[in-house]
């Protein structure tokens, strides 16, 4: 059943509420975005809602020295012609033990402190921190990761690629689902060239929402025909309904601590609530093929974006400072 205690007017600023429309650019920050965009999403009622399951702190693994950690995020990650070929039909792929459980406990580490600043007032959000990268080096380590970036430019089959931008997430607890949608849709970057790693710091069992991806790089043309609607979760509550209807396989299965996800920005994904006692933090960096342009004509869906890519107008190709080649061939 949708969430009849919130909308998505309640998030827009006046100039958007009045619209119809998305093809303003959005006015505001990138956590006022999220807080609109998660109101898209059908949860329960309040009253369907089971309590929040009781979880332990995450284990603490023995972190590694710094030289161990440069070493392991520069060091290549071999890939199968058949994994490559999966993430090329399905529109992701998920890899186990690409990143050892002392270096995640480093990474968890920095994020909780960032996001222990914002506490008060994330209480059952979903938080959401940008461009960490310019100002913690841990954080920097990890988006500039070579083993990362070049997953990212073989599953594309693209010669070099660049940095859009990092997301930390944290799932607070009781948070409720994120809405289905595809990145491309808010991605104002002019090529279909664009992954993104999903980089859990903790195991993420089913009970706290792990990405649920649709399986098939046909799912979009599927779906297409069904309007966005920036006010309600009709949206979200319509390509549920069709990927039901059509059988689409969808992978919801949790993740294990070192498992990380690439999904290609045509990939319709989702992600459950989180009914546990524990956020689930997440480092999410997205990366797309060198040479690319913004597209013409950037919308609210595509949130703060000139942070991102600053000094870039409409059209013009990316090649900024915050923007840099993190692999090439």
């Amino acid at each position: 059943m949708p969430n009849k205690a919130q909308s998505g007017h309640q998030y827009l600023s006046a100039d958007h509420a009045k619209s119809t429309e998305t093809d303003q650019e959005w006015d505001q920050d990138n956590q006022q975005w999220w807080d609109w965009y998660m109101s898209l999403a059908e949860n329960e009622t309040d009253e369907n809602k089971e309590p929040l399951i009781e979880l332990p702190e995450p284990i603490s693994h023995p972190l590694p020295d710094p030289a161990a950690l440069v070493d392991e995020l520069s060091q290549p990650f071999s890939l199968s012609p058949a994994q490559i070929e999966s993430f090329r039909c399905n529109g992701f792929i998920k890899l186990k033990s690409v990143l050892s459980p002392g270096a995640l406990t480093q990474l968890r580490g920095e994020l909780a402190a960032m996001f222990e600043q914002e506490s008060e007032q994330l209480g059952s959000r979903f938080g959401s921190l940008e461009m960490m990268w310019e100002q913690n080096q841990i954080v920097r380590a990890f988006v500039f990761s070579t083993r990362l970036a070049r997953l990212a430019a073989e599953l594309l089959g693209v010669a070099a690629v660049r940095l859009y931008h990092d997301n930390g997430l944290s799932k607070q607890p009781g948070c409720g689902r994120t809405p289905w949608h595809y990145d491309d849709h808010h991605f104002p970057i002019a090529t279909h060239n664009v992954c993104t790693v999903w980089i859990p710091v903790q195991e993420i069992p089913a009970a706290m929402g792990p990405l649920g991806f649709a399986k098939g790089m046909d799912v979009l043309e599927l779906v297409k025909d069904i309007p966005f609607n920036k006010f309600d979760t009709s949206y979200d509550r319509r390509i549920s309904a069709r990927l039901r209807d059509h059988d689409v396989e969808v992978d919801s299965s949790p993740f294990e601590l070192g498992e990380v996800s690439f999904h290609h920005n045509l990939n319709f994904h989702t992600a459950g609530p989180n009914r546990t006692t524990t956020p689930r933090m997440v480092l999410a960096t997205t990366y797309f093929e060198d040479g690319a342009s913004v597209i013409d004509a950037p919308h609210m869906v595509n949130g703060d974006w000139r942070r991102f890519m600053p000094g870039i107008e409409a059209g013009q190709v990316i090649d900024t400072p915050l923007n840099p080649v993190l692999f090439r061939k």
